[in-house]
């Protein structure tokens, strides 16, 4: 049977990603025959003269945008000027461009580090607006949340269609483990599994553990988007998520236990804990277009993993 995305022409920009390549494997699933992932090296989305010649090369009815200069709080801090900068201006003239050209429909993917720093918990899409971000994310979150203000300003002048997404953080096997660029989970498991190899009987963790963060497993990250391209089109943020949220202290535990890591998680006060808190209201994406996650929390930790112990000696560094 024919699906919505059959026949339509798709760019994903993140294509080759972490998540852009299970984005890209729902959409062949569902019969996508055009699907176009543009490569850096070809195509610096930063660059406008890039993003002209993508829409010229590519002719898309439909750009989901998921590519983004992004890491952990250390890479926050050493590259808030870059961060801020190249996610800016990646989808500015993406949506730019899209306008000018026509285009049928805009998914953007911002960040749930978009949100004030002490937004009430559950974090709900109308408290977006009510705050300052957590300092050391918030060049990021901010040129990402402009992609709101941007598709809504140009839904109101020129009728485009441009939905924005806010996800939590994900995990999942191909998550980026560099231990300078990537996010809590990957971190852990990377710490936790070298430990164990090394027979260290300690890890160091930054912070104190008490922050609580919510976590969404890659390929329901993936099913929300597409369904969202399918069936949204309102002017709304929408947030992304399993409204279910864990203790980083409590994840270092699982995390531990699942590789197999008896010693001692110790915790580094003098690091920065991050944002206190992170949950979110869920409930808006299954009444638009009928999203719910549905991997099993451990059962994902495990997955990514055994993924990592099988692919460890493929992890290149990151560099900025």
């Amino acid at each position: 049977m024919p699906s919505f995305f059959t026949d339509k022409r798709v760019v994903v920009t993140g294509g080759a990603g972490f998540l852009g390549s299970v984005v890209v494997a729902q959409l062949r699933e569902q019969g996508c025959r055009n699907i176009w992932v543009p490569r850096s090296q070809d195509y610096d989305l930063v660059q406008m003269e890039a993003v002209r010649r993508l829409y010229d090369d590519a002719a898309p009815d439909l750009v989901l945008h998921l590519a983004a200069r992004v890491g952990g709080i250390g890479a926050n801090q050493s590259n808030a000027g870059r961060f801020f900068y190249d996610n800016l201006m990646m989808g500015t003239q993406l949506m730019e461009v899209g306008r000018q050209r026509g285009l049928a429909k805009f998914v953007a993917l911002a960040t749930i580090c978009a949100y004030p720093k002490h937004t009430p918990v559950p974090f709900r899409e109308e408290d977006l607006w009510a705050g300052y971000p957590e300092e050391t994310n918030a060049p990021y979150g901010l040129a990402k949340k402009m992609m709101l203000v941007q598709a809504q300003a140009y839904r109101q002048q020129y009728g485009f269609n441009a939905i924005v997404l806010f996800p939590v953080n994900l995990y999942g096997p191909g998550d980026n483990f560099d231990l300078q660029t990537s996010h809590v989970i990957p971190a852990l498991i990377r710490k936790c599994v070298e430990a164990q190899t090394r027979g260290d009987r300690q890890v160091v963790l930054w912070g104190d553990g008490s922050p609580s963060r919510e976590f969404l497993y890659v390929d329901d990250a993936a099913r929300a988007i597409l369904l969202a391209a399918e069936h949204y089109n309102g002017d709304e943020p929408v947030n992304i998520g399993t409204g279910k949220e864990i203790t980083i202290q409590a994840l270092a535990e699982v995390i531990a236990e699942e590789v197999g890591f008896t010693g001692e998680l110790v915790w580094d006060n003098n690091k920065p804990n991050g944002q206190p808190r992170r949950c979110l209201e869920v409930s808006r994406a299954k009444q638009l277009f009928g999203f719910e996650a549905k991997e099993e929390f451990r059962e994902g930790i495990r997955k990514t993993v055994v993924w990592y112990r099988c692919h460890q000696t493929e992890i290149r560094e990151v560099l900025f």
